[in-house]
């Protein structure tokens, strides 16, 4: 039995991850630390797993980069691919990992009548999206500090910035609004937990045609 949520408090919890996650970005452009996906069970707090998740997509944010330089060899290239995957395939775990936890915990406060009706996307997806709109936010500020760019740059980086605050006080509305709805009853949480197929040796046709050649 997992414990009983009040509506208030979910929400305090919510906003409590999206604000770590803009925390936690400036602290680990000065201290990196390594995935603690294996620190993550069954009691872990919303906090830690939207922690680790957000880890992944910052990891993710600089293979990425990386992976798009021209000056660097094949090898070094193919790489930054295979890290991709893995911390992708990480990544898309722990969103369900988030939409498992909350689902569990909206359960007790829906009410026995509330409707079939489901939302486009999980909270644990939007989430995610907040993880990346906080690296958005990072590195486009990074941007309108710049002493090598021209002054057009910085402005026209300023102006993102602040849309992209807007879109992060919006989507953070968003989920709260979507918090109230199942509080009333108006919609029900339903998380269709995915089936990965590309890393999958028995889905995957470029890996089972192999294995069996």
């Amino acid at each position: 039995m997992h414990e009983i949520i009040s509506k208030d408090s979910l929400k305090n919890l919510l906003r409590d991850c999206w604000s770590l996650q803009l925390k936690k970005v400036t602290e680990w452009h000065q201290n990196e630390p390594g995935l603690f996906l294996d620190e993550l069970d069954d009691q872990s707090d919303l906090r830690d797993i939207v922690l680790a998740q957000h880890l992944c997509n910052f990891k993710l944010w600089h293979v990425e980069d990386k992976a798009r330089r021209t000056d660097v060899s094949p090898e070094v290239i193919a790489n930054c691919k295979r890290e991709i995957d893995g911390l992708n395939q990480q990544r898309n775990d722990l969103i369900e990992k988030m939409d498992a936890w909350l689902v569990q915990r909206i359960e007790t406060i829906l009410p026995k009548e509330a409707k079939t009706r489901y939302n486009t996307e999980t909270i644990g997806s939007a989430l995610d999206r907040m993880s990346i709109l906080s690296l958005k936010i990072y590195h486009m500020q990074e941007q309108t500090q710049r002493q090598d760019v021209d002054k057009e740059h910085i402005t026209r980086c300023r102006e993102k910035l602040v849309t992209l605050w807007e879109q992060h006080e919006d989507l953070g509305q968003s989920i709260l609004d979507l918090i109230e709805e199942y509080a009333l009853g108006l919609k029900r949480p339903k998380v269709y937990f995915q089936f990965k197929m590309y890393n999958d040796p028995k889905l995957n046709p470029e890996l089972y045609s192999r294995s069996k050649g």
